[in-house]
């Protein structure tokens, strides 16, 4: 079967381990001899180095690539700020325009056989004014990747996520629960619940780590990719 295009990497919050998954993933694709690229749209947070910002999550997926991109085409939009994307934007006098990313996304897109695009914060995380990283996934029209951080609420959340995914009609890929708490109470649980109520399988179930290697952390490619 044909490859998709790529995959978009959501999470049910801010630092649930998007990075790692869509890394760990790229490494998986690479481990079935595809060539990929990692997309980071939106970046916020990062240090001045050679006259640009440097982001922590833009290097990741850089250096789990198979193709070096030079360009700005896998990271289209990094502020310095560590704060809501669309704030940042709005401080700095550059607004996010959707096209701008599906521009660079369709570049990238003709360099690898899959792009895995990785969200900022949540799903419903505005990009501007009127748009959302909702709206950019439905434009990339994607197959979603879900990352659960396994921590208290993480259920609701997780639910939430999925009613919104599902309402857009996008391809509910699959879920990596990530457990980003070191003592979370009744974890197997709360996962056997996600299990039973989430529509997609279950990627990876990821140990708590406080330096996880993405090279290491094992993850399913979704379908045939």
């Amino acid at each position: 079967m044909t490859s998709p295009r790529g995959f978009f990497v959501t999470g049910t919050d801010t630092e649930v381990g998007k990075t790692l998954v869509a890394a760990a993933l790229m490494h998986a694709l690479r481990r079935r001899n595809r060539s990929v690229i990692g997309m980071k749209p939106v970046a916020a947070g990062g240090e001045w180095s050679n006259g640009t910002v440097r982001n922590e999550d833009v290097d990741t997926l850089r250096a789990a690539a198979t193709v070096v991109c030079d360009d700005d085409a896998t990271h289209p939009y990094v502020f310095r700020e560590p704060i809501a994307p669309h704030i940042a934007s709005e401080r700095e006098g550059r607004p996010i325009e959707l096209r701008t990313i599906l521009a660079s996304f369709a570049t990238l897109a003709k360099r690898a056989d899959v792009v895995v695009v990785e969200g900022a914060g949540g799903f419903l995380v505005p990009l501007n004014a009127r748009e959302t990283f909702a709206d950019l996934a439905t434009a990339l029209g994607l197959p979603v990747v879900l990352v659960v951080g396994m921590r208290l609420g993480c259920i609701n959340h997780a639910l939430l996520t999925q009613e919104a995914i599902l309402a857009r009609g996008l391809s509910f890929a699959g879920w990596v629960a990530n457990h980003v708490t070191k003592d979370m109470p009744v974890r197997a649980e709360n996962v056997a619940t996600l299990r039973e109520r989430l529509r997609a399988p279950l990627l990876a179930e990821i140990p708590h780590s406080d330096r996880p290697d993405p090279a290491t952390t094992r993850v399913e490619v979704p379908g045939d990719a």
